[in-house]
């Protein structure tokens, strides 16, 4: 008993320490955000650039230049451009968000796309923290090739806004710390796979999974159920080594029957398909399976 009640006065001595000492690390976090502000802005420079890269990949334009980022205002950037393109709408909404992902305070902004040679806004949408104010329009259509700029604003975060968010965000942490010696005795149940993105970057190229299609500079690809069941698992795990056995079992095991050739038949066609882009192809990992190379 007395051992009992000494081990249970160690583990509340050391949650204390615990929690104490990851309290006082989200209080120095909090307060080391104004050093590293300058980095955060150089960042996202890095990634507004990006974003302009990959909309001129997928116009089919990989030679012309995204001219330097401009920092017009405190939460205000432009992106230019060397020549004149065309771009599918969807594609940039996409591309803006998954790349904005990286930025950690870039919650709330809204994207606008001037048609330099008409002094008007092409094309415009707003992004939110709380998904359901999301503002997109105009999806679908393939803009005319022309001369753009593209402006983001972000809405801005003041130094208290950004304290409060990284201590709450510790409060997880410090609940988890407690719960793992309070409950120390009991196995934590695992927790479930994330669903699946119906939506995946590969190189220039969009996989829409859900509607079955490869979509490049406007042009979009059909793809089988299988072929796509085959390509998601690839697009997935990009250039990592997936093993013949796991592709079997996952594509065709549920319907009863396993065929080898089936496999690289899918394979195959899926090769072909996947031609347009240099830089993307499926290649044979001897004696294990195959990879889904992506040269950046």
């Amino acid at each position: 008993m007395l051992n009992s009640q000494n081990l249970l006065s160690g583990k509340g001595k050391y949650l204390v320490g615990s929690m104490l000492l990851l309290f006082i690390s989200a209080i120095c976090a909090s307060f080391n955000i104004t050093d590293s502000d300058d980095f955060d802005i150089a960042r996202r420079e890095v990634l507004l650039r990006r974003i302009g890269h990959e909309l001129l990949l997928q116009s089919g334009d990989s030679t012309s230049r995204v001219l330097p980022v401009k920092r017009i205002a405190d939460k205000e950037y432009q992106i230019s451009f060397e020549n004149e393109f065309t771009f599918q709408t969807d594609s940039l909404v996409i591309t803006t968000q998954r790349l904005l992902a990286k930025d950690p305070f870039a919650h709330n902004y809204v994207v606008n796309v001037v048609n330099i040679g008409k002094s008007g806004v092409a094309f415009g949408f707003a992004i939110s923290k709380n998904k359901k104010d999301d503002i997109v329009a105009c999806i679908g259509r393939k803009q005319p090739k022309a001369h753009y700029l593209i402006a983001i604003k972000f809405k801005p975060m003041d130094i208290y806004t950004i304290k409060n968010e990284v201590l709450l965000s510790g409060l997880p942490l410090l609940a988890f710390v407690g719960f793992i010696f309070l409950r120390s005795g009991k196995r934590s149940k695992s927790l479930p796979d994330a669903p699946s993105t119906s939506i995946v970057a590969l190189g220039s190229a969009l996989f829409d999974a859900k509607n079955r299609k490869l979509i490049l500079n406007g042009n979009r690809i059909d793809l089988t159920g299988t072929e796509t069941r085959v390509l998601l698992i690839f697009a997935l795990s990009p250039n990592e080594t997936i093993e013949r056995t796991r592709l079997q079992k996952e594509i065709w095991e549920d319907e009863g029957v396993i065929v080898g050739r089936s496999l690289d038949m899918f394979i195959s066609k899926l090769r072909k398909k996947l031609e347009f882009d240099p830089n993307i192809k499926i290649v044979v990992i001897r004696g294990k399976g195959y990879k889904l190379e992506i040269n950046s």
